[in-house]
């Protein structure tokens, strides 16, 4: 545990509320639980036999390519790159790195897609629950080896460095400077200063040669807007002035600047909620997360003692969480930090025997890391349930960068990987500030990252008149109050 601010927030996050009308259970609690409630964390399948590419799949460029013949991939430019923010030109050095180069595929490749997706879910079919591995998504339903090479070609002629093609050939990753950009996209970087905070993005539609439209649906993202973490705190704790221990608050008032239809709320343990959710039958037949894997997707790394003192506070075996360095190590992040914290705690907190991977990605000018992270676990099978607790409305991401999500949670779904995404509390007001803004004043909008047809998009639940349900002392080694299933 952490002394001053990590302490705080450590204690500030770890608990969930019962009545508080603000309040969603996270992502990977509730979707872990309804998996629990079906017997089992998650159906396990066989890999399927995928032929390989070779004459298999048709080239989409059909002509040379030609520079001075471009198309405007519009629908790309984030709706925070207004001249009023804007603060001048990136310098040319300004450093892209990580860009993901999104690729299409062909109708025919689309049609068998949806047809083999359908197939693997139902029992009936010699597919079901048949998934593939990266390399045989690729193999199916990627690119082919000519229209990689001519992207790849074209990329590496305009001076990016081509970092690698994923194992599902559905990304191109690559870096080069914002000069280059420029000169290959026809796109200035500008530097954009929002509510005091500086960011860099794309000012204009990026701009390709038209021989490459049929294979290339856009650049996920040419900006560095963040993902928004979608927890709210509302924890409390109390520190002694003469030893510096901190002990959490199991009851606390109603938070200020909140309107509560109670005085008192009790703090939700993980014994909480497997009594509420009827789970404790289930851990007591073994059904605990044992022998599986949960992937939480993140762009900050964290203090893994944290983990382990929340597991040791709620009685709850010691369970060390595996963190995965996609890249550079971003260390402890601001705001993203408390999500990681309880996204892993929680997801071992249901599937309390799971093997709990934290997968981390420094975010970049050019790309979120939240969606690096998320393209690491999809592309490289990491685990058969994914968990990601960020957002972003779908005008905010763009058409390229709703593209990728659909192209990842497709992938992911053929993989037979569960993917649960948090889809915040702002229903329609998406694009609203979160707590703040009630009603769509900018648009009816949801999050892009948890709109697919691929993922599930999971909210939560608030309790109201707790004293019906809980009792006003709780357990002295799992802090259980919860009286029954609700």
């Amino acid at each position: 545990m952490r002394n001053g601010e990590g302490a705080s927030s450590f204690f500030s996050h770890s608990f969930f509320y019962r009545q508080l009308s603000f309040h969603r259970i996270l992502v990977a609690v509730l979707g872990l639980a309804a998996c629990l409630y079906a017997g089992v964390l998650l159906a396990s399948g066989n890999s399927a036999d995928a032929s390989t590419q070779a004459g298999g799949i048709p080239s989409l460029v059909k002509q040379p390519v030609n520079d001075a013949q471009r198309v405007v991939l519009k629908g790309n430019v984030h709706p925070l790159a207004r001249p009023e923010y804007d603060r001048g030109l990136a310098p040319d050095s300004l450093l892209m790195n990580r860009m993901l180069l999104v690729l299409k595929r062909s109708p025919q490749q689309d049609s068998a897609l949806s047809k083999l997706l359908v197939a693997q879910q139902e029992k009936s079919s010699p597919q079901y629950h048949h998934w593939l591995t990266p390399q045989q998504f690729g193999q199916k339903f990627g690119p082919s080896d000519s229209d990689i090479q001519v992207v790849t070609d074209w990329l590496a002629s305009q001076g990016f460095q081509i970092n690698r093609l994923t194992n599902g050939r559905t990304v191109v990753e690559f870096s080069g400077p914002a000069g280059l950009v420029r000169q290959a996209f026809n796109t200035d970087i500008h530097k954009y200063v929002v509510k005091g905070k500086p960011y860099w993005a794309n000012g204009s539609n990026p701009q390709i040669p038209a021989a490459l439209a049929p294979v290339v649906a856009g650049i996920a993202s040419l900006n560095n807007f963040p993902r928004r973490p979608l927890h709210q705190l509302a924890g409390a704790f109390s520190r002694s002035g003469k030893t510096g221990q901190i002990k959490p608050l199991y009851t606390i008032n109603c938070p200020q600047g909140y309107s509560c239809s109670s005085p008192a709320y009790y703090a939700l343990g993980p014994t909480d909620f497997a009594t509420i959710y009827n789970v404790l039958p289930l851990w007591n037949t073994g059904t605990d997360g044992t022998g599986e894997t949960i992937a939480i997707v993140s762009d900050s790394n964290i203090n893994t003692q944290d983990v382990a003192n929340f597991r040791s506070m709620f009685g709850l075996p010691a369970n060390p969480v595996n963190v995965i360095l996609d890249g550079p190590d971003p260390g402890p992040v601001s705001g993203s930090e408390t999500e990681a914290d309880a996204d892993v705690e929680w997801a071992g907190a249901v599937a309390k025997n799971a093997t709990i991977d934290l997968v981390v990605s420094q975010n970049t000018e050019a790309t979120a890391g939240v969606d690096l992270s998320a393209l690491y676990i999809v592309d490289n099978n990491l685990a058969p349930v994914l968990s990601e607790s960020y957002g972003a409305c779908e005008s905010y991401l763009g058409t390229a960068g709703n593209a990728f999500e659909n192209a990842m949670w497709q992938q992911a779904a053929a993989e037979g990987i569960t993917v649960l995404v948090a889809s915040g509390d702002s229903g329609s007001a998406g694009c609203d500030i979160p707590g703040v803004a009630y009603e769509a004043t900018q648009g009816l909008a949801v999050s892009g990252m948890a709109s697919t047809p691929f993922n599930v998009a999971v909210g939560g639940t608030d309790f109201d008149n707790p004293t019906l349900y809980f009792n006003t002392t709780s357990d002295s080694t799992t802090q259980n109050s919860a009286r029954s299933y609700v």
